[in-house]
């Protein structure tokens, strides 16, 4: 039974991995559902160098419908999207990094969510190719279950980083009267990226388990006792009388 699990925990993970890669790959193409996949989109009419509608993806800033897109950064800063010190940014967003477009707390928590999200990526296919041996041994269940596990840790700090990021910024755009929004597809496949991965890693877990089956058969010409059957002779006292 426990080696039964493998095979599902092997599809969980698949599913996880093609999750992240919608997020990971949104705004680079045009194909459905990565065109409708943002982190963010928010009014940012009015602000200096900025278009009037912006959208936060992996890799760019876009316009409406992940179009008119920027050029694709590693981590690029969150201000990217206006000019540097430009007027009418909500003041909480703007500050001195990312040549004067983004403040150190917004600079930090994306850069770091952006790296864990790769980590986790990297990790996660690790555990694929490992989980193949689960199949077949035990060995492979706990390495598998030990890989996705660390690969678990990444995914969740980084989609724990991403969303506290995004609900701050989205708070700071409508604080300052500006219509802004979350995207669902970006949060609804990395929070379902991060529960797919979970329960792989327990099913790996488990599958490492030794069964019933398992055990070893008792030694030959020696029959298995058990309390119950155990029987204690006494003389057996006859009546001449």
């Amino acid at each position: 039974m426990a080696r039964s699990l493998a095979p599902v925990a092997l599809l969980l993970m698949a599913g996880s991995l093609v999750l992240l890669w919608f997020v990971i790959l949104s705004g680079l193409t045009r194909t459905s559902p990565l065109r409708q996949t943002y982190f963010l989109r928010a009014e940012t009419l009015g602000i200096d160098g900025a278009r009037p509608v912006s959208q936060w993806t992996f890799f760019r800033i876009c316009g409406l419908g992940n179009l008119d897109c920027g050029p694709s950064r590693p981590a690029l800063p969150l201000g990217d999207a206006w000019a540097s010190s430009a007027d009418a940014v909500p003041d909480e967003l703007i500050g001195n990094f990312g040549n004067g477009t983004t403040s150190y707390s917004y600079w930090y928590m994306w850069r770091f969510g952006w790296v864990f999200y790769l980590l986790a990526l990297l990790f996660e296919v690790i555990a694929l190719i490992v989980g193949m041996l689960a199949l077949c041994s035990r060995v492979g269940s706990v390495l598998a279950g030990i890989v996705s596990a660390v690969a678990f840790v990444f995914l969740a700090a980084g989609v724990s980083l991403m969303t506290a990021t995004f609900v701050k910024m989205r708070n700071a755009f409508v604080n300052d009267g500006r219509d802004a929004s979350l995207g669902a597809y970006a949060f609804g496949f990395s929070w379902g990226a991060v529960a797919a991965l979970l329960i792989a890693t327990v099913l790996f877990c488990a599958s490492s388990r030794k069964s019933k089956r398992d055990a070893p058969p008792p030694p030959a010409g020696r029959p298995r006792t058990y309390p119950w059957n155990r029987h204690t002779t006494h003389p057996v006292k006859t009546d001449y009388a």
